[in-house]
């Protein structure tokens, strides 16, 4: 059986989250009245948003990448920049899905660096135990 499953680079990689942050933002402004008919789809609308946050991040990550280099690391300013437009998105639909967006938005984001330590960390072993040359 073959495997086509392959990471792409930096810059496709950011090509594609910005159209899909983009349809994910386009699909909550149209299908606005669907997502606001009941609880459990205002729930689902704040998901949405946290999945527009979620690629968001990918997005800046990978055009910082891209612009200055693979060792580049995202910081507090462009996670809080994301958060901040997710949020918008997501109160732009109903209120209660600019709360659910946050809840939803910070278990990713505990998820994505949780990931990112467990991928891109070096494990450092443990220093050996040094024997003194002096005897008792």
């Amino acid at each position: 059986m073959l495997n086509f499953v392959s990471a792409v680079n930096s810059a496709t990689s950011f090509v594609l989250s910005s159209i899909l942050t983009l349809l994910i933002f386009s699909g909550m402004q149209m299908y606005k009245p669907i997502l606001i008919k009941s609880p459990i789809t205002i729930i689902f609308g704040g998901y949405l948003g946290s999945l527009m946050f979620m690629f968001i991040v990918t997005a800046v990550g990978n055009l910082e990448a891209t612009l200055f280099g693979k060792n580049f690391q995202l910081k507090l300013p462009e996670i809080i920049l994301s958060m901040a437009i997710s949020l918008i998105a997501a109160g732009m639909v109903h209120r209660i899905c600019f709360t659910t967006c946050l809840i939803f938005s910070l278990i990713t984001i505990y998820y994505m660096n949780k990931l990112s330590q467990k991928t891109y960390v070096a494990a450092v072993p443990a220093a050996a135990p040094v024997k003194s040359r002096r005897h008792k």
